[in-house]
């Protein structure tokens, strides 16, 4: 048997199996709001919302990290990105509505960071914010697939996390897209997984205080 095929059949066996979860692990999640869960995505914005407060919830009773990012711009626009592209983004920013979290997702403790571009890293705490708590592997969901999330990894690695995809608690709005970056982007940089193999990955994790990875 091939490794590649072997490891498959390992994962069957244990989905949880290979994504080296510890204490020094995080869930971060992009872009959960109610502007852009509401966009038409290739998979129902309600069943990757389910998904991301399923792991918040199981990170959280680990004393694990949770972060929210979200995406929002000053009411003037004046830290809208630039729009010399061929598909510029609107001129004006969306109401203060676009960037609310759903009550049901967030949590005592979790660490709240707000973006102005794509990736959650450019222009944003949020490295620091994973250092501090002694993090070096993230667990990443969220929307969009190819955009929000997709640059976010991809800085990520670039800054030597180690990375754990959930497929199944990701959406885009172009399924073809979705498809070719957890088929031929994610899996060069990290694990691809589901939400069942992340959960059964946590449970030899045990309980600790306070949302730290030390």
């Amino acid at each position: 048997m091939s490794e590649g095929l072997e490891r498959e059949s390992e994962r069957e066996r244990d989905p949880g199996r290979g994504l080296g979860l510890d204490r020094r692990c995080a869930l971060v999640l992009i872009d959960l709001q109610r502007g852009i869960l509401g966009l038409p995505l290739a998979r129902p914005g309600a069943e990757v919302l389910a998904r991301g407060v399923e792991l918040a919830r199981a990170f959280r009773e680990r004393g694990l990290p949770v972060v929210l990012v979200r995406v929002a711009w000053s009411p003037d626009g004046g830290d809208l990105p630039g729009a010399d592209a061929d598909r510029p983004r609107a001129a004006e920013p969306p109401p203060p509505s676009f960037s609310e979290l759903p009550p049901e997702l967030t949590g005592p403790g979790d660490v709240l960071i707000t973006k102005r571009h794509w990736g959650a890293f450019t222009g944003t705490e949020l490295d620091l914010q994973l250092r501090r708590r002694g993090v070096d592997r993230i667990v990443l969901g969220g929307i969009s697939t190819s955009i929000g999330v997709e640059s976010t990894a991809r800085n990520a690695w670039e800054l030597n996390y180690r990375l754990v995809f959930v497929e199944d608690a990701t959406a885009d709005t172009d399924a073809e897209a979705h498809a070719h970056t957890f088929g031929k982007i994610f899996p060069r940089i990290g694990r691809v997984s589901d939400a069942a193999g992340v959960l059964a990955g946590l449970r030899g994790v045990a309980g600790g205080g306070g949302g730290g990875g030390r």
